[in-house]
């Protein structure tokens, strides 16, 4: 198991995340950051998720993958 950090971004904001998950892989981890950034975009706001990037981060510090709100969100209609 590794612990993996969900942090959240844009140009002006960055949300860290300070708790983390336990993962068994990066398929895990990949999933897991799927699933925070779709409880982002369901949350009721005006906020457009669409510039917004997650970094997945390893107990290090580094940087394991980064997942670009819109890569979940799809292209607007």
């Amino acid at each position: 198991m590794a612990q993996v950090f969900f942090h959240c971004s844009t140009d002006q904001v960055v949300l860290i995340d300070r708790h983390g998950a336990s993962v068994a892989d990066l398929i895990e981890a990949r999933e897991q950051a799927a699933g925070v950034v779709r409880s982002f975009i369901a949350t009721p706001t005006l906020e457009d998720w669409r510039g917004w990037v997650l970094h997945v981060s390893d107990e290090a510090g580094e940087e394991l993958f980064v997942m670009p709100f819109a890569s979940v969100i799809g292209r607007p209609h």
